[in-house]
């Protein structure tokens, strides 16, 4: 199950993503979006966990949590959306 993880603290790292989560079972990957040009994260990322039920604990007990004075926002990712044709 992949989980979207926004309200992160801007010095949070790969590493320390995937430590939040590990308590609620095995995480496949942990990534922060970045900025493509400084590189710095923006305060946003992807968890994706090994099952449906390790996901849905973690977001039932991370969201709302508060770490680093900000208070994050754990949920299912959705998909993206695709882009569609311009000016048509």
């Amino acid at each position: 199950m992949k989980l979207y993880v926004g309200n992160l603290p801007y010095n949070v790292t790969d590493s320390e993503l995937t430590e939040l989560f590990k308590p609620f079972g095995m995480v496949v990957t942990a990534s922060l979006v970045k900025d493509r040009y400084s590189g710095q994260p923006k305060g946003f990322g992807f968890v994706e966990m090994s099952s449906r039920g390790e996901g849905h604990k973690a977001m039932e007990t991370l969201n709302g949590k508060t770490v680093n004075h900000r208070i994050l926002v754990v949920n299912e990712a959705k998909p993206p959306k695709k882009k569609g044709a311009r000016g048509r």
